[in-house]
């Protein structure tokens, strides 16, 4: 595989990454309760906005293309946040739901970072680190909600 097509799967996967954040953020912000927890989810929406921006930038100036993630996936999950929370929307259960996401974002990241590192482009990796570190981050603020 060239590093062209390495650093263009990782910058799409950094931003379908971040997307996916966003859907899931949108489709729980309305089953939270004003709060401390609606308050975190919304300031990690901000978050990953800036990284969205960031990979489309990158993307752009490095001439690679990067794709929304597909309706199927979007309303598979609106499906499971809201089958999740119709009888639950207790901090603590939206936290669990947000950790969850969270979690599997984290383990594609990682593995893509030890699967390539040293071989992709220096403004790739420092973007993906940046986002691992900042999934970590909110995994251990939910927790707190736990």
């Amino acid at each position: 595989m060239n590093d062209t097509k390495r650093d263009s799967e990782i910058l799409a996967e950094i931003y379908r990454n971040a997307q996916l954040a966003l859907t899931s953020i949108s489709d729980i912000l309305p089953e939270a309760e004003e709060g401390p927890i609606k308050q975190e989810i919304m300031r990690q929406h901000e978050e990953y906005e800036a990284i969205c921006s960031q990979a489309a930038s990158l993307a752009k100036k490095l001439d690679l293309d990067v794709k929304e993630p597909s309706p199927v996936k979007k309303a598979m999950m609106w499906s499971a946040i809201k089958m999740n929370t119709v009888a639950d929307k207790s901090d603590e259960h939206i936290a669990a739901l947000m950790i969850r996401g969270t979690v599997t974002g984290l383990t594609s990241l990682r593995t893509s970072l030890s699967e390539s590192q040293n071989e992709m482009n220096e403004e790739i990796e420092r973007l993906l680190r940046d986002l691992i570190t900042l999934e970590e981050s909110f995994e251990q603020k939910l927790k707190s909600f736990l």
